[in-house]
């Protein structure tokens, strides 16, 4: 129930790929995956076409995939994810020259999981390298994690006080944004000319500071007032 950073992101081949740890283990958006393999911009019909072409897939789908709970910028959401080995059962239905390189790529991410369990610290040394590999500023970057961490304890304590679903988050971080910027979430992406992207990565050092103010500020007010339940 946090936002999306990199911590929970992959990415293949400048592709990003979402991914949740549920029970222990990574489990990784089946359709972030369609699109960075295939050429197509509606992985959702790929997805229904490849099950009518693999009956045995079909089968077993919903033994292989699992509808999690993913942060996004509007609040948590419901999609169909899939661990390691759930995805190298669906990649054998792809037909991609890129199938080969990508398996040796998830055998890679999931023992980066088994070490940053180990120590910690090197998930936030990848979510560091991640964004100095995109060509972000070393100032930006420091701003940006301290962002995440700020966002994480403010979720957290939406959390504790009551927030339960993806329509409640949406709203209460609309509200932050809308006292900060006046635009939605929504709105504010429409402005920058974004689609799936984060918009907290294309914030100037200015909007993040913005940011990571309101929602410190909202977290200190949540513990002050004792606030309960959504109102």
């Amino acid at each position: 129930m946090r936002e999306p950073d990199a911590a929970k992101l992959a990415v293949f081949e400048g592709k990003r790929i979402r991914k949740v740890l549920h029970e222990g283990h990574w489990w990784f958006v089946v359709e972030d995956v369609v699109l960075a393999l295939i050429e197509s911009r509606d992985p959702k019909q790929y997805v229904q076409r490849m099950k009518q072409r693999d009956p045995e897939l079909g089968k077993g789908w919903v033994q292989i995939v699992h509808t999690l709970s993913i942060p996004t910028e509007g609040g948590p959401q419901k999609l169909n994810c899939a661990n390691t080995e759930g995805l190298f059962r669906v990649i054998q239905s792809i037909p991609s020259p890129k199938a080969e390189p990508f398996k040796r790529w998830l055998a890679r991410v999931g023992k980066e999981r088994i070490d940053e369990i180990e120590n910690p610290e090197l998930a936030m040394a990848r979510m560091q390298e991640l964004y100095e590999k995109k060509g972000y500023p070393k100032e930006w970057i420091d701003k940006r994690l301290r962002g995440i961490a700020v966002r994480q304890d403010l979720t957290d304590e939406w959390k504790n006080r009551g927030a339960r679903n993806a329509l409640e988050y949406a709203l209460l971080t609309n509200e932050i944004m809308q006292g900060v910027f006046g635009l939605k979430v929504d709105e504010y992406k429409q402005v920058k000319d974004l689609d799936r992207e984060n918009l907290r990565d294309h914030m100037t050092d200015i909007e993040l500071i913005l940011t990571m103010l309101a929602e410190a500020t909202t977290t200190k007010l949540h513990r002050d007032r004792d606030s309960q339940g959504l109102t």
